[in-house]
């Protein structure tokens, strides 16, 4: 007689994150004033352009009590400081609350001569010879390695340590611009791919039939629309139910909601548990106004940054969130809002940090939810194949 395995739990994707985020580095080898002070250059430098963060290990010995509140046993506190917002907080920090808390960030610096990261910076620094030897387990992905100046060779321990020390960039711990690069470089190389989703899982109610069926330009519009992002992404799929499957042409890839009952809302929630580090540029097939210069001017303008880029819509001045590229940031912001009761991806974009664009062409954002909105956009695409003619 044999048994099935038993499997605990399900098979999910899960995402390329660290202790903290998918960018981060552990700076060690150097006294923590050093690592902050590098820490700062980097920050103040990259922060225009990119969310950074800093993790850290106080020094504070003379901190008996905890502050505030937490002293008298309060949980967490929270204090809004008017330049900046300060929580406390009395319970332990396990690895996934970490990752909670530095979720948008696009670069984390770590002090790592008390923290850990899955990629390090190296620091050769006479003086804390001994405490770096000391963490050689802790080096498991050394990308640069910086010389301070009393410093002329890579210690003999990190060259056994790290047999591919001559292939790792080498720096002097003064060449500011050389090292504000390697991690400008690293984050735009670390750029997620761009995957499109056609949103053709509504049961159309209003419109009487399935919208994504309707044949605008002689196909189907939700093929018509994944045609057109083919050039433009990485991979494109259609987004349905599970009994709309069969419906679907095998000519293209089909990604089945598997955060059911949810509208858009479990489409997107979907294409993020299929592939978390992917960004999504989603879509919805009742648009037939849509043009390719209506999604490149959202590629060009897209900020990694931000959780989402998306166009203001031109009926009120919200945010349009199905035409609009997703970030992988947003999956944890997508998840939250959810556990709060909440389903509506529009709500989401209003009250997070988002990158908003005026659409040149406001028109090919309208959407046909109607018999009438159907009519209307029919002579409205007859109008143009006359002009075009003409």
């Amino acid at each position: 007689m044999t048994s099935k395995e038993h499997k605990k739990h399900a098979d999910l994707a899960k995402p390329a994150i660290g202790n903290y985020a998918r960018n981060e580095w552990a700076i060690l080898g150097a006294p923590c004033i050093v690592i902050k002070n590098l820490a700062d250059q980097v920050i103040g430098a990259l922060s225009s352009k990119y969310k950074c963060a800093y993790a850290d290990t106080s020094h504070n010995d003379e901190m008996i009590l905890a502050p505030g509140r937490l002293a008298n046993g309060a949980m967490m506190e929270y204090t809004n400081q008017i330049n900046y917002q300060q929580f406390n907080y009395n319970t332990g920090a396990t690895p996934f609350r970490l990752r909670q808390q530095f979720s948008e960030a696009d670069l984390v610096l770590v002090n790592g001569n008390h923290q850990q990261a899955k990629s390090q910076v190296v620091i050769i620094y006479h003086a804390k010879a001994a405490s770096l030897q000391k963490r050689l387990a802790q080096l498991t992905n050394v990308e640069l390695i910086l010389l301070d100046e009393n410093s002329t060779d890579v210690f003999d321990f990190i060259k056994e340590a790290i047999p591919n020390w001559q292939s790792i960039p080498a720096y002097r711990l003064d060449e500011s611009d050389r090292i504000i690069a390697f991690f400008a470089n690293k984050l735009q190389e670390s750029k997620p791919l761009l995957n499109g989703l056609v949103l053709a899982g509504g049961k159309s109610v209003r419109m009487g039939f399935d919208k994504g069926s309707v044949s605008w330009f002689g196909k189907e519009q939700r093929y018509h629309v994944a045609d057109m992002l083919k050039p433009l992404c990485k991979d494109v799929f259609i987004s349905c139910r599970a009994d709309q499957r069969q419906q679907i042409s095998p000519d293209y890839p089909v990604l089945e909601d598997t955060f059911t009952g949810l509208g858009p809302y479990g489409a997107i929630l979907s294409a993020f548990r299929e592939q978390p580090d992917r960004a999504w540029l989603v879509v919805a097939c009742d648009m037939p106004l849509l043009e390719t210069e209506t999604f490149k001017f959202l590629m060009e303008q897209r900020k990694v940054s931000a959780i989402a880029t998306a166009y203001n819509s031109p009926e009120n001045e919200f945010p349009e969130p199905l035409i609009t590229i997703w970030e992988p940031k947003s999956y944890p912001v997508l998840l939250s809002f959810l556990s709060q009761g909440y389903s509506c991806p529009r709500k989401v974009l209003i009250n997070s940090d988002v990158h908003l664009l005026q659409a040149s062409n406001t028109d090919a954002l309208t959407n046909v939810n109607t018999p009438d909105d159907l009519e209307k956009v029919k002579r409205t695409i007859h109008q143009k194949i006359a002009s075009a003619d003409v």
